[in-house]
């Protein structure tokens, strides 16, 4: 096989790994938003789904250059809407 082959395959496995963080990490800010509206309407919710695709986002991160995540907790979701009041 040649380098440029071989480059090319790296460079598209890379770019396919990049393009799943970012529908993964899109996600996660959606679902983090949707916490945030039904904590500060004083709704019951859950970080379930948030962390779900974190650890998705995480388990990629493991593999190649791409940025862990934290999960996240009710409390922080409480803080932050407090914060911002």
């Amino acid at each position: 096989m040649s380098v440029h082959k071989a480059i090319s395959r790296h460079a598209e496995k890379q770019n396919e790994l990049y393009n799943k963080f970012a529908v993964l990490d899109q996600r996660r800010e959606e679902y983090i938003q949707q916490a945030i509206e039904l904590c500060k309407a004083g709704k019951e919710f859950t970080t379930d789904q948030i962390n779900e695709v974190t650890e998705r986002i995480n388990i990629l991160a493991n593999q190649r250059l791409i940025p862990t995540r934290k999960r996240v907790t009710p409390e922080m979701v409480r803080s932050y809407v407090d914060s911002s009041k």
